[in-house]
C-alpha cells in the first residue's frame, strides 16, 4: 500500500525479525546505517506505552550527493529512513518514503531519474527481503 509518497509492506514476520532483516539487507547492498532508533524503548523512558516502532536511517553518499547538489533541501529527507511497526492488530509492517515523491517534493525534475530510479528499485528489493520469506 502507498500514500502520499509513503510505501507501507506486510512483513512476515514480527518487528524484531523484520528489523533485523532490513538491517541486513541495507548493509549486503553496501549502504552505511547511520541509525537505529526504538521508539518505544523511548516512550517506555517516559512511562507511555507504544507498539515496536523501530527506525533505520541508512544511505550512501554516492547517491544523495547529486540529489543534495541538484537541490540541498532534500538534505532533510535525506538519509533515507524506513519504519518497522507494529499495529494494534499485533501485524508487522515496513514504510519508506518513496524517492520518486521525495525527489518531486524538492523540485527535481527528469534529470534525478538516473539517480532516483536505482535508489527507489534498492529500497524495494531491500523491502521485500526485509518482509517476506526466502
Amino acid at each position: 500500500m502507498a500514500a502520499d509518497g509513503l510505501v507501507t509492506i506486510k512483513s512476515a514476520f514480527g518487528p524484531a525479525e523484520t528489523m533485523s532483516r532490513l538491517e541486513s539487507e541495507v548493509k549486503a547492498k553496501g549502504l552505511t546505517v547511520f541509525a537505529r532508533i526504538d521508539h518505544a524503548a523511548g516512550a517506555a523512558t517516559v512511562s507511555l506505552p507504544l507498539r515496536p516502532t523501530d527506525l533505520l536511517i541508512f544511505g550512501a553518499a554516492k547517491s544523495g550527493t547529486p540529489l543534495m547538489q541538484a537541490a540541498q533541501t532534500i538534505g532533510i529527507d535525506l538519509p533515507l529512513k524506513a519504519l518497522v511497526w507494529q499495529d494494534e492488530a499485533g501485524t508487522t509492517f515496513l514504510s519508506y518514503n518513496e524517492p520518486a515523491n521525495l525527489a518531486g517534493r524538492h523540485g527535481l525534475g527528469p534529470s534525478a531519474d538516473a539517480v532516483v530510479m536505482p535508489m527507489s528499485a534498492a529500497l524495494k528489493a531491500i523491502a521485500a527481503k526485509a518482509t517476506t520469506s526466502p
